[in-house]
């Protein structure tokens, strides 16, 4: 067995409350929804076992005097000691830990915004209800009603935990257990809160406004602290994550800070050359066909993609062109065509080889997005 505390970086003789920060600290790393490598799911897979052990006393305790923190069996059998850990309950290292805090620490909470190219290329500011644990204001978070206390339990006196003897091989072992009178708080709440049960803390539904910094991408996620789930007996809030999904735009394919437009001409505008006015971000923009365009020829126009996430500026707008030749000719129109390829030298039937690479590497970008645009 992995030993549990190195698995969360601390010593046996942590407290409760180093162990849960810890624990926070490495969930916050390592939780799925937060790393989305998978590679770390047996990792937080760990951390979130040895956690479960070390928190609960009865469990560290048992682990502590080396038996067995996940197997079902308990009561006064005999068990599994080291030698190293029964010295340490013989001369302090099993005393008591004390009652544990009824504020805990909350959880994290993850939202989903949903963005156009536009508002993901200029960032906006949006209002998001989110619905997450907060502190009950009935009982400010103490969980008593009618501003009364919790108090000292009767049973273990505060300590919040109970002392008793196991016989073991080399004699009788002083342990402790958590008091199942006050779950090992070390107090009781004689009369509960009725709007949160005691809890310190319902569910409410509430709105907050967020940033979004112009150059995000889908799968990003925006970090505010403080705003997920207030933790049980009133205990601080988890964060909260926005995650970016980034919706489809109708003709516009972004790449990083870049953006592609698909724009097909017919074969005479492409052979005289002309001038084109499209739609981008920034409203309507002019784009001039240079005599002779080929199919796969690129105009780019700076300045007009994507502003960068970080350090400013902006990325290209990028117009791929497609010459369409015309289908079904008329005789007139292929008569036409006949003479304009007598008029070069031309034969109808005849072609040229030459080496493609280059121009495929070229258009294979393009290629992509025709692809995309046609399914």
């Amino acid at each position: 067995m992995a030993d549990l505390y190195a698995t969360l970086g601390v010593h046996r003789d942590s407290s409760f409350d180093e162990i849960k920060k810890a624990y926070r600290k490495l969930a916050r790393e390592y939780h799925p929804d937060v790393n989305p490598d998978p590679t770390v799911k047996d990792k937080f897979k760990e951390i979130t076992a040895a956690y479960e052990v070390l928190s609960d006393p009865t469990k560290r305790q048992k682990y502590d005097l080396g038996g067995d923190p996940f197997s079902q069996f308990s009561g006064g059998g005999a068990q599994n000691f080291g030698f190293g850990d029964i010295m340490d309950a013989f001369f302090g290292g099993g005393g008591s830990r004390g009652p544990r805090s009824r504020a805990r620490a909350g959880q994290d909470a993850l939202i989903g915004v949903e963005l156009t190219l536009h508002e993901v290329c200029f960032g906006v500011e949006r209002e998001l209800t989110v619905e997450t644990a907060v502190r009950c204001e009935k009982c400010s978070g103490s969980g008593c009603a009618d501003n009364s206390k919790p108090q000292t339990c009767g049973i273990c006196k505060g300590r919040g935990e109970i002392q008793q003897v196991t016989r073991s091989f080399i004699g009788n072992v002083m342990t402790s257990r958590p008091c199942n009178n006050c779950s090992g708080y070390g107090s009781v709440i004689p009369t509960p809160c009725g709007e949160c049960a005691g809890d310190g803390r319902v569910r409410s539904r509430r709105t907050i406004n967020v940033k979004i910094p112009a150059g995000v991408e889908g799968g990003n996620r925006i970090h505010l602290a403080g705003q997920g789930e207030v933790g049980p007996g009133g205990g601080p809030a988890g964060d909260l994550y926005v995650e970016i999904v980034e919706k489809t735009h109708e003709f516009l394919i972004r790449d990083g800070k870049d953006l592609h437009l698909s724009l097909s001409i017919s074969m005479v505008a492409a052979a005289l050359g002309t001038e084109v006015k499209i739609d981008s971000l920034d409203g309507e923009q002019q784009v001039e066909i240079k005599a002779g365009c080929q199919s796969g020829d690129a105009v780019t126009l700076r300045g007009l993609g994507v502003t960068k996430l970080r350090g400013g500026g902006r990325g290209d707008l990028i117009v791929h062109v497609e010459v369409v030749t015309p289908q079904k000719l008329n005789k007139e129109e292929q008569e036409l065509l006949k003479k304009f390829a007598d008029s070069r030298g031309e034969k109808v039937g005849s072609f040229l080889l030459h080496d493609r690479t280059k121009d495929h590497q070229e258009q294979s970008l393009f290629g992509r997005m025709r692809d995309a645009f046609n399914r």
